[in-house]
């Protein structure tokens, strides 16, 4: 098996990347990657690892970006699961998407905090009702004996709510915003002589970019 994994191998000749073709704001650059990425019809384009700590390890899970905005990067979960309580803990975060059809990958860093009541009530609303009922019946990274203990308050939830479109968003689910301090995009190259670029940004706010070796 370690032979096969060892002969793994692609030459990326998707596209190049340069310092003249990057947005000066790296939020814009991310919007450009990300609509390139749709049109692409990559699945689930805004699927993103998304790494978090307790002060002692590092852990990482798949999550979905929801909203982009001049602030930062949005996603939500459940606040009392593993990362929603390593998130209140230690704020600073890392997020990772890879796009390997159009082989680009953009890595993020930053800090995460809770979007507002309102604008968690209001994506809420939008969610399907099945998705709104999952909400309430998961109670995120506990342990449980069995599936069945979801699959009964499903059908309980179900049919409390028969009659009705939505339900109520629960107090503990909601948004996070991940405001960036560091962005880096790779775009993959020939002979892995890959070309990145990050941008950092200052106390002042302002990003300043430099390219990497890759």
């Amino acid at each position: 098996m370690s032979q096969r994994i060892q002969e793994l191998r692609e030459n990326y000749s998707y596209a190049t990347l340069d310092r003249a073709n990057l947005h000066d704001d790296p939020l814009l650059q991310f919007k450009k990657w990300f609509d390139e990425a749709l049109n692409a019809e990559i699945s689930e384009p805004n699927a993103m690892i998304l790494s978090t700590t307790d002060g002692d390890r590092v852990y990482a899970r798949v999550v979905l970006l929801k909203e982009l905005t001049e602030e930062g990067f949005i996603f939500y979960t459940n606040y009392e699961s593993a990362k929603g309580q390593q998130i209140d803990q230690h704020a600073q975060v890392a997020i990772t998407f890879l796009w390997k059809e159009i082989e680009r990958q953009v890595r993020i860093e930053g800090i995460a905090q809770r979007v507002s009541q309102e604008k968690s009530e209001e994506y809420f609303k939008s969610r399907p009702k099945g998705s709104q009922i999952g909400a309430w019946v998961s109670s995120q990274s506990s342990i449980i004996e069995d599936r069945s203990i979801l699959e009964t308050r499903k059908a309980e939830l179900e049919a409390e709510y028969k009659d009705l479109h939505r339900l109520p968003k629960p107090d503990h689910w909601g948004g996070y915003l991940v405001k960036a301090d560091l962005i880096e995009f790779w775009q993959g190259r020939e002979s892995r002589l890959h070309d990145r670029f990050q941008y950092s940004a200052d106390e002042q706010g302002s990003w300043k970019i430099v390219r990497l070796a890759p």
